[in-house]
C-alpha cells in the first residue's frame, strides 16, 4: 500500500500503512488538538478540502458536519491523498444591495438584500453583515435555497444596539452592505424525508426556522413538521397568518404560536414555547430538533429534548447571544 500524502496548509505529511491521519501528523510534530484518540471527544476534528473522507472517520458526527467533509483524524486511515484544514478559511464578503425593508412587528424588521454573487448556503445558516465602517453582526437567513442571490433577515431592534438601531433607523432601500459566506451548522438536509421535525424558536429565532420549514416543504419532506414560536406577549409574535396559511396548504406542517405572559388569545397557546412543545410531544425518539432564539430557552430545550428521547446527534441549535446592552 503506497503512502498517502496529507497536506495541511503548506505542510506535507506522509501517512504510512496502518497509520491514522492523527498519528501521522503527531509523528511529524504537527500541532493538532487531540485527547482520547478513540473518536469520543471529537477534539481532533478536521475538514477535507478536496476528497470525501472514509465513512468510518465520520462516525458519531452530525450529518451536517459529514456533508461538509469534516472527519476525526484519530479514526481516519486515508484511502487517498488529502488536503485538510484545522479551521475556517478566510471569510469572503460579497456586495449586497437592500431591495426591501418592512416591519414584522414593532421591534423586528424584515430586511431583504440582493447579493452581487449567488451564495451557496443551506436553510438555517447565518451570515455576517458588515457596514462601511467595518461594524459586523451575524444574522440568520430566513429564506430557502431557492433564493441564492436574494437573502432575507429578521433584525430585532435592541436598546443601544449599534447595528440593529442603524438598520431600523438609517439603512434604506438602495443602500449597499457587505455579506459574508454562509456559516453555521443548524440547517436542513433533505436526506431523511420521512423524519419527524420539531422546531422551537423565540423572537427573531423564527428566521432560520422559517427558512428550514420552507426548504423542507419545497423538497417534499413527508414527515410531520411542528413549529412552536414563542414570545412574552402577542405583540412579539409575527408571521402568524403566514404560518397558518402554510399549515393549511401542507397537511404535515403544524404551527403553534405561544405567549408566556398575560392572556393568550384564541389560537395561541399560553406558556413558554419549549414547555408547550415538550408537553405536546413527550416522545422525541427518532425526531430531529431545531432550537433557535434566546440562549436560556435553547439550553433548557436541548436538555428537555434529550430527556424526551431525542439523540444529541439530532438536536441542532442556534442561540442568539447578546454581548452587552450596548452591543448587538
Amino acid at each position: 500500500m503506497a503512502l498517502k500524502k496529507i497536506i495541511l496548509d503548506e505542510h506535507e505529511t506522509a501517512c504510512q500503512e496502518g497509520e491514522t491521519v492523527l498519528e501521522a501528523l503527531l509523528r511529524d510534530n504537527v500541532d493538532i488538538p487531540f485527547s482520547c484518540k478513540q473518536g469520543a471527544c471529537q477534539s481532533c476534528m478536521v475538514r477535507s478540502l478536496d476528497v470525501s473522507p472514509p465513512a468510518h472517520a465520520q462516525k458519531g458526527l452530525k450529518d451536517v458536519l459529514c456533508k461538509q467533509n469534516h472527519f476525526l483524524a484519530c479514526l481516519c486511515y486515508p484511502e487517498q491523498d488529502m488536503s485538510i484544514t484545522l479551521g475556517h478559511q478566510p471569510e469572503y464578503f460579497t456586495e449586497g444591495t437592500v431591495v426591501a425593508k418592512e416591519l414584522l412587528n414593532p421591534e423586528t424588521v424584515l430586511l431583504t438584500i440582493q447579493c452581487k454573487d449567488a451564495l451557496d448556503y443551506y436553510a438555517g445558516q447565518f451570515v455576517n453583515l458588515k457596514r462601511a465602517d467595518g461594524l459586523i453582526r451575524s444574522y440568520s437567513i430566513s429564506n430557502s435555497r431557492r433564493h441564492a442571490e436574494k437573502l432575507s433577515f429578521h433584525i430585532r431592534r435592541l436598546a443601544g444596539g449599534k447595528f440593529s438601531e442603524w438598520v431600523h433607523q438609517e439603512l434604506n432601500v438602495g443602500d449597499t452592505i457587505s455579506v459574508s459566506d454562509p456559516q453555521g451548522l443548524c440547517y436542513y438536509l433533505p436526506d431523511k424525508m420521512e423524519q419527524s421535525l420539531l422546531l422551537i424558536g423565540t423572537g427573531s429565532g423564527l428566521a432560520p426556522l422559517a427558512g428550514i420549514i420552507h426548504e423542507a416543504l419545497e423538497e417534499g419532506h413527508s414527515g410531520p413538521i411542528h413549529l412552536y414560536h414563542g414570545s412574552r406577549d402577542v405583540d412579539g409574535l409575527y408571521w402568524i397568518d403566514e404560518m397558518r396559511e402554510l399549515a393549511e396548504k401542507y397537511e404535515n406542517f403544524h404551527y403553534t404560536p405561544c405567549v408566556s405572559r398575560g392572556d393568550a388569545p384564541e389560537g395561541v397557546a399560553h406558556g413558554r414555547a419549549n414547555d408547550v412543545a415538550m408537553g405536546n410531544i413527550p416522545d422525541l425518539k427518532g425526531w430531529r430538533v431545531y432550537l433557535c432564539g434566546h440562549p436560556d430557552m435553547v439550553n433548557q430545550a436541548k436538555r428537555m429534548a434529550y430527556l424526551n428521547g431525542a439523540s444529541l446527534q439530532n438536536i441542532y441549535s442556534d442561540a442568539f447571544h447578546v454581548a452587552s446592552p450596548t452591543l448587538d
